[in-house]
């Protein structure tokens, strides 16, 4: 029988190949909450406990999924978003901090505002919505992805956190065929802005198992979502709406121009907690 600080060492010991020490230690945590019960501050008091057989196998199929550089929100089929947890699979993107801050700026915006009429653009897990909707009761919200998958996924987290929310499986880049007079407050999207040539900076563990399709843009055509979407809220976004976009921090000038040139005219940069230029929020 094991005790827990050995498989302390051994994370540590076969993960050091994909990660840094303190991203281990990180994961392993995870692992120990999720599997134990015991939290941060409960392990360094039982760092001797003896596991059972069942949670040695359990905690030894989590490091071999782990070995194969499988994400371990994957693994668990759950990520922690802005104090919620949700499902999370290969069909949708893993929550991110960088979009935490997004959804943080949203709410500290608008969280006096009367009723609000809310689109998010390429849902994916349904994170941005639900927690707009956790924090902004009464707005009125609706979700698109183009990903069949991705809505059934949206769909069973916004039920399980008791999220009303309207959602759309459709393609942003038909919107004109989709939307007919509909008027949003607020228009936010977290859409896909990798370009190809950023590929050999990734992970493995994102590459081999996040959704491409919710990742990746042409190498020609990096702004392509932002252009779109930017058009869509000319049309669909309120006189006094906000648009609010998490953006590739390679494009954030460019970002911000073109939607100057479409007529925004508001259009702040925003840097999150690494201070890398990620959001933008735009008023018409």
């Amino acid at each position: 029988m094991e005790n827990l600080q050995t498989y302390d060492s051994l994370f540590q010991k076969d993960l050091a190949t994909f990660y840094d020490a303190e991203e281990i230690k990180n994961i392993f945590y995870i692992v120990i909450e999720d599997v134990l019960g015991l939290s941060r501050m409960q392990y360094s008091l039982n760092k001797e406990l003896t596991l059972s057989e069942e949670e040695s196998t359990h905690i030894s199929n989590i490091l071999k999924d782990l070995l194969k550089q499988k994400p371990i929100q994957h693994i668990l089929k759950k990520a922690d978003f802005y104090g919620e947890v949700f499902e999370v699979n290969p069909f949708v993107l893993i929550p991110r901090s960088e979009t935490e801050e997004l959804v943080d700026m949203i709410i500290r915006n608008h969280r006096d505002q009367a009723p609000l009429r809310i689109i998010d653009i390429g849902t994916g897990s349904g994170c941005i919505p639900i927690s707009l909707k956790k924090h902004l009761p009464e707005a009125h919200i609706s979700a698109l992805d183009i990903s069949k998958e991705a809505i059934a996924t949206a769909k069973r987290n916004a039920l399980r956190l008791d999220a009303p929310i309207n959602f759309v499986n459709a393609d942003i880049l038909e919107w004109e065929y989709i939307f007919q007079s509909q008027q949003y407050d607020i228009i936010v999207s977290n859409p896909p802005y990798i370009t190809p040539k950023e590929k050999e900076e990734m992970h493995p563990n994102v590459l081999e198992f996040e959704p491409h399709l919710a990742l990746f843009v042409e190498e020609t055509a990096p702004l392509l979502f932002y252009e779109t979407i930017a058009s869509f809220a000319q049309k669909h976004l309120t006189a006094e709406g906000d648009l609010y976009f998490e953006i590739n921090q390679y494009y954030g000038d460019e970002t911000v121009d073109m939607l100057r040139k479409k007529g925004f005219k508001t259009v702040i940069l925003h840097h999150d907690m690494q201070q890398n230029p990620r959001m933008i929020h735009a008023k018409k």
